[in-house]
């Protein structure tokens, strides 16, 4: 091949592995929020749907008229400990309910639209709702600013225009809502049904390598273990996680992948980005020093809240260092760095990446 050719070679594969992390961290994608990412994924869709089926048994939608590409993420593991930003169950219940208005009527005002969703929320005899309440308000805020990320709608002023086709990508379950009774059925995939053992073995192992921030030994299958143990699994983990751009990191109790751009990561820590993650470094060297109960933490919260008292002004409050422990644990337990049990909490083996190191002359 020659020097240009190995060039071209190299850039393609360089873009395929930006354009997989990019999926990964925004598994729907719009234009209108990323023009230069979708670009990149529209031109080399082809490899790039090609890797999610292999490695992952994932689809991925690229519609270039409409200008957004979608990877429907499958997990028998759904985790609770990451919903979309400040999301609780009311707001996705405004989420929903904002969605079905607005498949219907697409282009409405932001007034016109709080008020179906408040006839909405009678009709199906749910929570109340009245956009006239500054909590209920913020909320559908929320809503709004979350749909408006993704870009499945638009504001301009006070008048709004959806986009029905987004909206209908924004659930990835294989299986319709509506015909289950309970998220394990939500999240069955046929395709294993009848397939060899070792195609669900390369997908699950693969899911949960590039899924989690760090996968224990202890917290895998024996057919994941037995996968990656063999030479075969081990080449085809390695080869895939390379093609994407990131490198797999092996310690005795279990594996992580890297990703040295941070293309691929949705959320990262360390991170001064908020005041949790700040508060989860500093706990973080407290349980250096061996386990704690949560009540302990939250005296280290408190004493953290009041040696900086123009800090953290949301956590000010009363109950404030309680909330800030708890996010803090929270954040540390998402990240696979501490786990919580019966109100003692303990540092994990990855935490030892975040140890902090004394400098000797």
């Amino acid at each position: 091949m020659s020097r240009t050719g190995n060039q071209l070679a190299r850039l393609e594969s360089e873009e395929v592995a930006r354009g997989v992390r990019l999926l990964l961290a925004r598994p729907l994608l719009a234009a209108v929020q990323d023009p230069d990412g979708f670009d990149l994924i529209r031109r080399r869709r082809e490899p790039i749907v090609k890797w999610f089926d292999y490695y992952c048994g994932w689809r991925v939608h690229v519609e270039p008229r409409a200008g957004y590409a979608r990877l429907f993420k499958t997990t028998q593991r759904p985790d609770r400990t990451r919903p979309a930003p400040n999301f609780d169950r009311r707001r996705y219940m405004l989420l929903c309910l904002t969605c079905a208005e607005l498949l219907s009527a697409p282009t409405t005002t932001t007034e016109a639209l709080a008020d179906k969703v408040k006839q909405a929320v009678k009709l199906e005899e749910l929570p109340s709702f009245d956009p006239d309440r500054r909590a209920d308000r913020s909320a559908f805020d929320d809503v709004l600013d979350f749909l408006g990320q993704l870009g499945a709608v638009e504001i301009n002023e006070t008048h709004l225009r959806a986009d029905p086709v987004i909206i209908t990508r924004l659930l990835a379950a294989p299986v319709s809502p509506s015909i289950v009774d309970s998220v394990e059925d939500l999240t069955h995939e046929n395709r294993y049904e009848n397939a060899h053992r070792s195609l669900w073995q390369r997908h699950s192992t693969m899911r949960r390598l590039i899924d989690d921030p760090v996968v224990y030994k202890e917290d895998l299958t024996a057919g994941q273990l037995a996968f990656l143990s063999s030479p075969t699994g081990r080449k085809i983990v390695q080869t895939g996680i390379g093609l994407a751009g990131c490198t797999l990191e092996e310690r005795a109790e279990g594996f992580l992948v890297v990703d040295a751009d941070a293309v691929a990561t949705d959320t990262r820590f360390p991170d001064d980005d908020s005041h949790a993650k700040v508060a989860a470094l500093l706990l973080l060297d407290r349980l250096a020093r061996g386990p704690a109960r949560f009540d302990d933490l939250v005296e280290e919260a408190r004493e953290l809240l009041t040696k900086f008292r123009n800090w953290a002004k949301a956590y000010q409050s009363d109950g404030g260092a309680g909330r800030l422990a708890a996010d803090g644990v929270a954040l540390l337990e998402a990240f696979g760095l501490a786990h919580n049990e019966n109100g003692t909490v303990r540092r994990l083996p990855a935490a030892a990446r975040y140890a902090v190191e004394e400098l000797h002359d």
